[in-house]
């Protein structure tokens, strides 16, 4: 590339490049400056630099270690779930989907609402004394399972979690079922192999690089899930549905901490970063 081609894309980049360091370049900086220092609200204006004491008492909190472990629980079983459901969805419904278009639109419907609304759908749906499931389960069973409860939430969490966003693996894997060429499935079908021969020496290889490229979307966005958890049960009973992200919201609106929060939202941002890069380590590896 000649050094005035180089210029002139700078000349037309410079515009957005200036836009996100305004956008995002002094939250950014902001929340090192709290998470570095001694602050709160009443010194907001004024943070006092404490260097890694907010982290200390972030590693040292058993109840960010929980948050953690349900964070992390959470992303891999949901992915993995997502990514499942939505590959036997993509290679099932192909030829329906083929047929009729518009079968799409119908089941990414999930996907299009907001989560904070999904999980106050769930919520009415499965409130123990109010919600239609566990009445007519009562009625007609006599009993129903506290489906908020210790006993039961975590599955609860994971089951609105994969219902709502199997339609965003469901894609991704019809997108890349149907870009397989059609003349291997051809060839295939001449030499007599079998569906399952063919989806699994030829349609599967094809697909793997697109699963490991939903897997880690799917889990890092798990991992840092907040609005439907929060919104269906909170921080559930005991603090078992405390996420990373509730974690943070809790300790910055709820307890004033600002300075921990921040600090904990440093160490969710460099883990997300860090995940982010091994999957796309990964995911060029497998495609070489």
């Amino acid at each position: 590339m000649s050094q005035k081609k180089r210029r002139e894309n700078a000349v037309l980049a410079s515009p957005m490049v200036l836009f996100l360091l305004a956008v995002l370049g002094f939250p950014t900086v902001l929340s090192l400056i709290y998470g570095f220092s001694d602050t709160s609200f009443e010194t907001l204006t004024r943070p006092e630099f404490s260097g890694l004491a907010n982290f200390s008492d972030v590693l040292s909190d058993p109840a960010f270690w929980q948050a953690a472990w349900f964070s992390l629980r959470f992303g891999v079983i949901t992915a993995l779930l997502q990514c499942a459901l939505g590959l036997a969805l993509a290679v099932y419904l192909a030829p329906l989907v083929q047929r009729h278009g518009w079968t799409v639109a119908v089941l990414i419907i999930p996907m299009m609402v907001a989560p904070a609304m999904m999980g106050l759908m769930y919520r009415l749906v499965l409130h123990e004394f109010a919600g239609p499931l566990p009445h007519y389960l009562y009625a007609w069973f006599g009993t129903a399972p506290a489906f908020l409860g210790p006993a039961h939430v975590f599955k609860t969490v994971v089951l609105a979690e994969t219902l709502q966003w199997t339609p965003f693996a469901f894609v991704l894997f019809l997108t890349a079922y149907q870009a397989i060429p059609a003349d291997l499935r051809e060839a295939a079908a001449v030499d007599s192999a079998r569906p399952w021969d063919v989806f699994r020496y030829i349609e599967w290889p094809l697909m793997r690089p697109t699963l490991f490229v939903a897997f880690f979307v799917r889990f890092i966005d798990g991992f840092r899930v907040f609005d439907n958890i929060y919104t269906l049960v909170g921080a559930g009973p005991g603090g078992s549905t405390t996420s990373m992200s509730i974690y943070i919201y809790e300790s910055f609106l709820r307890r004033g901490e600002i300075g921990k929060a921040m600090a904990a939202a440093i160490l969710l941002f460099l883990t997300a970063f860090l995940l982010l890069a091994i999957g796309q380590r990964l995911t060029r590896s497998r495609a070489e």
